[in-house]
């Protein structure tokens, strides 16, 4: 199967599917626009030069994005996401570890267009750079997956994995998302995230189920909601940044027409939840996104109990805490629409999960009424005087003072301690250090007080947007 054609089978051509960069395409026209790409990457030089040609693209959020990545994936290409804010560096090692067979370029990305071919472009005016890479020493296999998608994870303590996604398993997943989030026609999604690390789900789940995707090109609050009054959205993605500014408007707009606002990509913190229900009348309901999962856990009917949970897990999933130990354990994870493989090293989902159970890595807590609350990074966890820390829960603390705009919390070496609390803060007015510690003690215990608090200029951040861990 290919999703393009499932996307085509389902929707009516006449329906609007996206608005963005100040146009408006049909689901027939954008539909067209993909034949076009696909139509014209298959007589270029050098597409198919294995069974499944490895496409990586560049290009930023719009109609153009939705159109390339949809040609791509209809011509027999897996879609590699090169996304823009990578540095040289960090492409030139995508294109060396998935052995891409050319770049699509979009009209408005600046990186190596210079090299593009001229000719040949599709309407959008792309540029196509062949590579001659070399073969993967997995590409039969490879090519067995009927592969969609190979999207690189966070890599927030670690060389990332390149995670490979088939068509039926990309079916599999939004078709689970869809059984909670119950997207349909009559929705109009208004859209804040980059797409180069959430169109492989969110975004193909829009299409595939008739709703509309208007795309915000600010991320200022009055013109997010001037977009959704304008719209009438009755959905938003976005991340916890963009929710904090929304909750802070001191329009007049309400947003009746909201039915579902979604947070992802980092963790909610419970103040942002709590002022966005306050200012719109909705609760702000979270996800859990995991690449290799899809998204198993949202708290869709807990989003005012629970804030700062990540809910059940939907119809299909499975859950477990394994080396339970003072009421928390790993997260484990199992159902439909797992990933298929890692792609460097290869290895299969059967090699990587234990009977279909993934390890996400995270630790957890399950309370009565089955709620997962995520409590940080199986790695991160920090071993004070034999006591187990987590980061995050000092960097949520330090991040509720008024004077913080973002922090980040790691270990330090001690001879006695074993390590001892170390946090980098980032400020947005004045404030002392002695002053931020007594704050930390109002909410934790001794162990857990940062022992040194350091002034930086900036968080390093995955390219997702999660802290990057030391």
């Amino acid at each position: 199967m290919n999703i393009v054609e499932s996307i085509a089978a389902r929707t009516e051509a006449g329906k609007t599917a996206v608005v963005a960069d100040g146009r408006r395409l049909s689901f027939g026209e954008l539909l067209d626009r993909a034949s076009e790409v696909a139509d014209w990457l298959k007589a270029s030089p050098g597409f198919k030069r294995a069974a499944v040609p490895r496409i990586g693209l560049a290009c930023g959020n719009g109609l153009d994005y939705i159109a390339l990545a949809l040609g791509i994936l209809k011509a027999g290409g897996c879609l590699v996401p090169i996304a823009g804010e990578l540095t040289d560096e960090e492409r030139r090692e995508i294109i060396e570890r998935t052995s891409l067979h050319g770049l699509l370029i979009g009209p408005d990305e600046p990186w190596r267009t210079n090299e593009c071919l001229p000719t040949r472009e599709p309407g959008c005016g792309a540029g196509w750079i062949p590579l001659d890479e070399p073969t993967l020493d997995c590409e039969a296999e490879f090519a067995a997956l009927n592969p969609a998608f190979i999207r690189f994870s966070s890599g927030t303590t670690g060389r990332s994995k390149g995670v490979v996604l088939s068509h039926e398993s990309l079916l599999a997943r939004i078709t689970a998302a869809n059984q909670v989030l119950r997207i349909g026609p009559d929705d109009r999604v208004l859209w804040m995230l980059p797409m180069a690390h959430h169109f492989a789900v969110s975004i193909v789940l829009y299409l595939h189920f008739g709703a509309c995707t208007v795309v915000g090109e600010s991320h200022l609050a009055a013109d997010v909601l001037e977009l959704a009054e304008k719209e009438s959205a009755t959905v938003i993605y976005g991340s916890p940044f963009h929710h904090a500014l929304l909750a802070a408007d001191g329009g007049n707009f309400q947003w009746p027409q909201l039915r579902l606002p979604v947070s992802t990509a980092a963790r909610l913190p419970e103040a942002t939840a709590r002022a966005f229900d306050a200012r719109f009348g909705k609760p702000l309901v979270q996800g859990m996104g995991i690449i290799e999962v899809g998204l198993p856990l949202i708290n869709l009917g807990s989003a005012r109990e629970a804030p700062d949970s990540v809910g059940e897990p939907i119809p299909g999933f499975e859950v477990e805490l394994r080396e339970f130990a003072d009421g928390i354990g790993e997260l484990w994870l199992r159902g439909p629409g797992m990933f298929d493989a890692y792609l460097s090293p290869w290895l299969t989902r059967a090699e990587v999960c234990d009977e279909g159970w993934f390890a996400t890595g995270d630790l957890a807590r399950i309370d009565e009424a089955g709620r997962v609350t995520l409590c940080g990074r199986k790695k991160s966890v920090l071993n004070i005087g034999g006591m187990k820390v987590f980061p995050e829960e000092i960097e949520a603390v330090l991040d509720r003072h008024p004077a913080v705009k973002q922090s980040r919390v790691y270990g330090r070496e001690h001879e006695v301690l074993g390590s001892v609390v170390v946090a980098e803060a980032v400020l947005q007015s004045e404030v002392t250090a002695p002053a931020l510690k007594a704050w930390c003690r109002q909410s934790l215990s001794a162990f857990k007080v940062p022992a040194v608090i350091q002034w930086v200029e900036s968080i390093p951040l995955t390219a997702s947007g999660k802290i990057r861990r030391h």
